[in-house]
């Protein structure tokens, strides 16, 4: 039996990172955890996002993945290395905002990243913005409610619309030309994104990148698997049938989610 790669968010948001993942490794098999019954992490202390993720990352285990993504922005601020600490056997990679890449591609030297609340207002973030774009203009944006929004299956709402907006309007009239997604639920409404800032701003997410390092790891440890036979599962701790409804209109494909319970 293959080994699958664990791959975890606070609700379907993840599922963004999971399809850059199976693009760049084919033949992988995955298990996708989503833990909508407390989702979104960006309005709970950093202490309860911690211990969820160690119990996701706990049943995982037994299912005997072989390496764990927290596909969230803000489980990766709120712990990562706690992860790393707690289960030092297993390769855990997070989500970051592609800051380094924005600072590389910006042509005007003024970039924004656009997170969650939680994830903008994190000392992580903060650090990570300092440390990768130094030279650079940075506005740090925070775009409070477009999960639970997107997590309903909106993505091109009036109400989507609204709330970005409200965000974005921040950038009128400054020599932007690169905006990051901080949180693996934006690039389900990319399209709406650039309808608002248009042509001339690039959109970054990190999808891609996270896929390249979970290969480089897996490569490392000799553990990278390229023949058939692979399979993907999808977990939910909250209701199923909503989910999968939800889902369905995000990616436009049907997904079976099954639900469990890991409280």
């Amino acid at each position: 039996m293959k080994r699958p790669i664990g791959v975890i968010d606070s609700g379907s948001g993840g599922l963004t990172v999971r399809m850059s993942i199976v693009r760049e490794l084919p033949g992988e098999s995955t298990i996708y955890v989503g833990d909508h019954k407390y989702l979104p992490y960006g309005e709970k202390p950093a202490g309860f996002i911690r211990q969820r993720i160690s119990r996701l990352i706990r049943y995982l285990l037994t299912r005997r993945i072989k390496l764990v993504v927290i596909a969230c922005n803000t489980a990766t601020v709120a712990g990562i290395d706690d992860y790393r600490k707690e289960f030092p056997g297993l390769p855990v990679v997070g989500v970051v905002p592609v800051v380094k890449k924005a600072a590389e591609v910006t042509r005007t030297g003024h970039i924004a990243v656009l997170s969650t609340s939680f994830t903008a207002g994190s000392a992580y973030q903060k650090e990570l913005i300092r440390n990768f774009t130094r030279g650079k203009q940075v506005i740090n944006l925070a775009a409070p409610d477009l999960v639970t929004k997107i997590e309903e299956g909106q993505t091109d709402t009036p109400e989507i619309t609204r709330i970005l907006t409200a965000s974005l309007i921040k950038l009128r009239g400054k020599p932007v030309d690169t905006l990051a997604l901080g949180c693996t639920h934006y690039p389900f409404i990319r399209d709406t994104i650039s309808r608002i800032v248009g042509d001339r701003i690039t959109i970054l997410d990190s999808g891609d990148a996270v896929a390249r390092h979970v290969r480089r790891i897996l490569t490392s440890n000799n553990a990278l698997q390229r023949s058939n036979g692979q399979t993907h599962r999808f977990v939910t701790t909250g209701d199923p049938v909503r989910v999968n409804r939800s889902v369905s209109r995000l990616l436009r494909e049907k997904v079976k989610f099954i639900g469990v319970d890991l409280d």
